[in-house]
């Protein structure tokens, strides 16, 4: 119990920062807002309510004096006269893409809101990334930008990733400022938030030396608070609150605007995008409450005690298995055999809370809980089977005993549900593993749950392992799967991606327990 409490303390420690993320003395000078909750995305036919976004800006008004929207469709057209009342100004975005009707409309509505909310609208955005995802080629663009411009009385600019304003340097002239994005996290060289604020600083430069006499918006920046890690970049939530302090620092001590991304979560992005995507946002998208209270240490775990005292009451169950299988058995059970009980008590009773974080942030869709639900219930199963069977002497089941012929099948009730919790850990991680080798980008890393249900695996098939018997065909894949998968994810993502390289280990984990099978 005291290795539980003095893991949870550790990773539960707040940080102290110089400035406050939101400091209720000093307002964000403009924030990137999206509507969009719950089920609602960019891509559906329904708009949002005036309500919806009338209720937004009452707390948003509270933190910041101007937000950033993208586009003026699906009820998006509202936000001027929104903002207007509630003290707010506006940079409207306009969306544009391949579709030249759309842009038409786009641009059409974008105007109109210029030309009757002057004072509210503080500049116009034409087109978003839209060279990075060559949507349109850059002469295009140029001319509609010109348009775009002869018809309204407030500033336009065009928003891009800041590679490729130093690209496509003849957009200079058609632009009254330059809307850079610098997303440290998403560089093609990932920056750790220790070196976001400076990199951000850096970039800057570098693009104000490229076009002289034209002011530079920082458009978008900021950091997520959930999700996968690309190389030394951590989403966290005291790395979220860190990188926008030390940028809104920044910004005030060298006099440059910054819109920060973003005021809410966006959780229908996590189906493109993972849980990275959805968790750029300073409020939750669900409660539409501020993530970092001021005044309130900024954790990781805010809910710590609560998944301390989870951990702690599932370490006493194992134990409790233990000594009741001893028991209704009685047999001479060795010093390895508690200390394997006491390791699996131990590490689930750590992990089970950060698992469960995990899945709440990582999930999206039906298919995606019941995935990383179904991942959870099987690693927290594991190590109270894991007790039975080493108190019990019973070696971890074959897939043979499970699924083959009758006359390798157990009649064990007890060994078919152990079996049972085996095989998903197995196919799901199988899953995972392939994902990380054919498609990465967006996957989650899951190794506190597989490390949950790798352990107590491992070490029944160390300490009670069959002396005699075949290797049975199908943990042999499984192990080709896994080992290969381990050693990919090693050279593909980096030394520095400790997420990666501790699921790598979970997945040589399951490989030794399944090398070593015998039936």
């Amino acid at each position: 119990m005291g290795a539980i409490a003095a893991a949870w303390w550790w990773l539960a420690t707040p940080i102290n920062l110089a400035r406050a993320p939101i400091d209720p003395s000093a307002k964000l000078q403009c924030i990137s807002y999206s509507p969009f909750r719950n089920t609602q995305t960019s891509s559906t036919a329904t708009p949002v309510s005036r309500e919806q976004i009338a209720e937004d800006f009452v707390g948003l008004a509270k933190i910041t004096d101007c937000v950033r929207t993208y586009a003026d469709d699906l009820g998006l057209d509202q936000v001027p006269e929104l903002a207007a009342k509630a003290g707010l100004k506006v940079i409207q975005g306009i969306w544009l893409s391949k579709d030249r009707q759309k842009n038409a409309t786009q641009i059409s509505t974008a105007i109109r809101l210029a030309q009757q909310y002057p004072d509210t609208i503080a500049a116009l955005v034409v087109g978003n990334e839209v060279l990075l995802h060559r949507e349109m080629t850059v002469s295009d663009l140029a001319a509609l930008i010109r348009s775009v411009k002869a018809q309204v009385p407030v500033p336009v600019t065009y928003s891009d990733v800041w590679e490729y304003w130093l690209r496509y340097r003849e957009l200079y002239d058609t632009v009254d400022f330059i809307t850079i994005h610098i997303l440290p996290y998403w560089e093609n060289v990932p920056i750790p938030a220790k070196a976001a604020a400076a990199h951000v600083d850096a970039v800057r430069k570098q693009v104000a030396a490229a076009f002289p006499g034209k002011e530079i918006l920082i458009g978008e920046t900021g950091w997520p608070s959930e999700g996968r890690m690309r190389e030394s970049a951590l989403p966290s939530r005291t790395n979220q609150a860190r990188v926008i302090s030390e940028v809104l620092e920044l910004a005030r001590r060298e006099h440059f605007r910054v819109n920060l991304f973003e005021a809410y979560d966006e959780l229908w992005k996590h189906e493109f995008e993972g849980a990275v995507g959805a968790s750029w946002g300073l409020f939750d998208s669900a409660g539409r409450t501020l993530k970092y209270p001021p005044g309130i240490p900024v954790s990781n775990y805010p809910l710590w005690k609560l998944q301390m005292s989870g951990g702690m009451a599932l370490a006493i169950v194992v134990f409790g298995v233990a000594g009741l299988t001893l028991r209704r058995k009685p047999r001479q059970t060795g010093l390895a055999s508690w200390l394997a009980v006491g390791l699996s008590a131990t590490t689930a009773g750590i992990l089970l809370g950060v698992a469960a974080q995990k899945m709440f942030y990582e999930s999206y869709g039906v298919v995606n809980w019941l995935q990383w639900g179904t991942l959870l219930a099987a690693a927290t199963a594991s190590p109270l089977f894991a007790a039975n069977a080493l108190m019990a002497g019973r070696a971890p089941p074959t897939f043979l005993e499970l699924m083959g012929p009758k006359e390798y099948q157990t009649p064990s009730p007890l060994t078919l549900m152990h079996g049972l919790v085996w095989i998903v850990i197995i196919v799901i991680g199988t899953d995972t593993a392939l994902g990380f080798v054919f498609d990465p980008r967006e996957k989650d890393f899951p190794y506190a749950s597989l490390t949950m249900a790798a352990i107590p695996f491992l070490a029944m098939t160390l300490l009670n392992r069959p002396r005699k018997g075949i290797r049975p065909m199908a943990e042999s894949i499984f192990v080709g799967v896994f080992l290969l998968a381990a050693i990919y994810m090693g050279f593909s993502e980096g030394s520095d991606n400790w997420q990666s390289l501790w699921t790598s280990g979970a997945y040589v984990l399951l490989a030794m327990t399944l090398w070593r099978a015998r039936a």
